[in-house]
């Protein structure tokens, strides 16, 4: 029932918006059933609930996972085995990996495009070969750098071995490259199929969402969004001095999350959402799980914090240091 009413509100929506753009009922009327028809063609269908709560709380989490991200970036060199390793003795449900690609095409975790920031070596993904990405220490930049010097560069092969071993969790994160993301994430599924049952394949391009879908429609999948994010950074500052920039995207911002929110979780079918914490309520969880989608927020940085989603909101959450209080992640 609350699903045909989602429907009627989206289509009535689309209705009222074509016809006050183009006066005509008519072409509102046809554009709106273009769009049904699309959908009905076109979207996947959410999996079965109780895989995805497998998935989502593993056995010992029940009501609230608590998932590394970066693998726990600040307690240890971010998307490294030692990361990984750490997060599981610390007590993580999983660990959040980001997947990039070398220049000769070999999946690795790596969250920027370039080495400079975690690295001691310098220049872009896509001029790097694995071979010399393997020569490099992942903890150069890191605050305990002494103590997990050495450690390299894994690639994903590697990292998602170490994480079924230690039966963790894992949220794959994956920042673009929609069709060999697909194709790296799907030959794993099929090496290793216990990970249709402890893995989630999480981004903030549907495109890659879908894709995913299509390469595998077995897969658990999810959005991730952070409202506003086109014309402000996390803080809330502006991304633009041009007034005229940053009203538009603003303007792009509204469409975006009106999408994320009423359209494009339903043509992925996706399973959970990953919103940045500030707009995490016990309304919008409501308004999620009435969709048959659960909540997941990032990145809770601070005891207090922890302890209301854990307690009050029992969200589970995505955060830097499973031992201590950090510096806030936006």
């Amino acid at each position: 029932m609350l699903q045909l009413g989602d429907d009627i509100s989206l289509y009535s929506v689309v209705f009222v918006v074509v016809l006050l753009a183009t006066r005509s009922p008519v072409w509102s009327g046809v554009l709106t059933g273009c769009l049904y028809l699309f959908l009905a063609m076109f979207r996947f269908p959410q999996l079965p609930t109780g895989r995805s709560r497998q998935v989502l709380h593993p056995a010992g989490f029940e009501n609230v996972s608590v998932v590394a991200h970066r693998g726990g970036g600040h307690d240890a060199p971010e998307n490294t085995i030692a990361a990984i390793r750490l997060a599981s003795k610390n007590g993580a449900s999983g660990v959040e990996l980001d997947l990039e690609f070398s220049a000769d095409g070999v999946p690795i975790l790596m969250h920027d495009e370039t080495i400079d920031r975690t690295t001691n070596g310098s220049g872009t993904l896509r001029q790097l070969r694995f071979a010399d990405l393997a020569k490099l220490d992942a903890s150069a930049k890191h605050r305990l750098r002494d103590k997990f010097a050495g450690e390299k560069i894994p690639t994903l092969e590697q990292a998602v071995e170490e994480c079924i071993k230690l039966k963790l969790t894992i949220y794959f994160d994956v920042k673009g490259h929609p069709n060999e993301a697909a194709a790296a994430l799907s030959a794993l599924y099929n090496k290793h199929p216990v990970l249709y049952n402890c893995s989630i394949v999480c981004s903030f391009e549907p495109k890659v969402i879908y894709k995913m879908r299509q390469t595998d429609p077995q897969v658990i999948t999810a959005l991730t969004h952070r409202p506003w994010r086109l014309s402000r950074f996390g803080d809330g500052s502006p991304r633009y001095q041009s007034p005229w920039k940053h009203h538009w995207l603003t303007l792009m911002d509204i469409v975006l999350d009106w999408a994320h929110h009423h359209l494009l979780w339903k043509l992925c079918g996706i399973s959970a959402f990953l919103v940045q914490k500030n707009f995490v309520s016990q309304d919008y969880v409501q308004y999620w799980s009435q969709r048959g989608v659960e909540v997941v927020a990032w990145t809770i940085n601070n005891g207090v914090e922890k302890q209301h989603y854990q307690e009050l909101l029992k969200v589970s959450y995505i955060t830097d240091s499973l031992v201590e209080d950090c510096d806030p992640h936006y």
